[in-house]
């Protein structure tokens, strides 16, 4: 009995599998049936509209936006009415750093209190000309003597220029000047007053004769008084008698005779070689 049964549940398993198969197939046939109606009404649908209609409607370009209108030729604020425009208060500024600062005064400017620029190892290229720091100063008040410049003592002429700048240079004698020139210096002449300590380095040049007073100059009475006393350029050429005289220029001597006897250098080899003492010379004493 028990193959029997086997048999039968076979055959009831394989009757059920044709079944969902045969089940499927329908389901399908149905589902592609339905799927070819909805194309073939919508393409009857689409044959049914006008052709223009078909067709996807194009954008119209918008046209770009402007304020208004300008020229590219002559570019200009619109013509408003007087009554349209209104003045309105500046805003505050934002921070405090936005603030504009006081102006600054010029470099040129001295304080009240200032009394000039101090100028080390100051060097003269002439009686009132002083170079040191980068400036090149010529003392106000004083027609300079150059160093180039000669004098004139009684039909003799003689370097009055080089004889006052060696003058002045003994009275700088590198110590510090000052002078009233700006704080920074240039490769430009400048006429300024200027002093060592509490002397009037215009003064000094003046009264000594190693310069002329300038026209309308605090130092023309100072310069005709030393103009009458005869004072530095004004007065005679230096005298150089008291100088030493030049060395001459002393030749070395000729040699009159040699040191070695001539015949020694014609000697053979094997000849001994004496040397002869120098003539005129003392004998050594005992």
């Amino acid at each position: 009995m028990r193959p029997l049964h086997a048999a039968v549940a076979m055959l009831v398993l394989l009757a059920m599998g044709t079944a969902i198969v045969a089940g499927g197939r329908a389901v399908r046939r149905d589902e592609d049936a339905s799927a070819g109606n909805h194309v073939q009404a919508g393409l009857e649908a689409r044959s049914d509209m006008p052709a223009a209609t078909a067709i996807p409607k194009q954008q119209a370009a918008k046209p770009e936006a402007h304020s208004r209108a300008i020229d590219p030729e002559i570019i200009a604020h619109p013509q408003l009415q007087a009554e349209e425009l209104q003045r309105v208060e500046p805003r505050a500024p934002l921070s405090e750093l936005a603030l504009a600062g006081p102006p600054k005064p010029p470099k040129t400017k001295m304080p009240d209190d200032w009394n000039g620029t101090k100028l080390f190892q100051p060097v003269a290229t002439a009686a009132g000309v002083i170079e040191a720091k980068g400036y090149s100063v010529a003392v106000s008040g004083i027609d300079i003597v150059r160093q180039d410049e000669t004098c004139t003592d009684g039909g003799k002429s003689w370097a009055c220029g080089i004889r006052a700048r060696t003058a002045f240079r003994a009275f700088l004698r590198g110590r510090a000047v000052v002078c009233t020139v700006p704080p920074e210096g240039g490769r430009d002449l400048i006429a300024a007053e200027c002093r060592v300590g509490k002397q009037d380095i215009g003064q000094w040049l003046i009264e000594n004769g190693w310069a002329r007073a300038a026209e309308g100059s605090p130092y023309v009475e100072a310069g005709e008084k030393a103009r009458e006393a005869r004072k530095g350029i004004f007065g005679p050429a230096p005298i150089l008698s008291g100088l030493l005289p030049v060395p001459a220029v002393v030749a070395a001597p000729a040699a009159t005779q040699p040191i070695l006897d001539p015949s020694a250098t014609t000697a053979t080899p094997s000849t001994e070689t004496t040397a002869t003492p120098p003539v005129d010379q003392p004998e050594p004493s005992e």
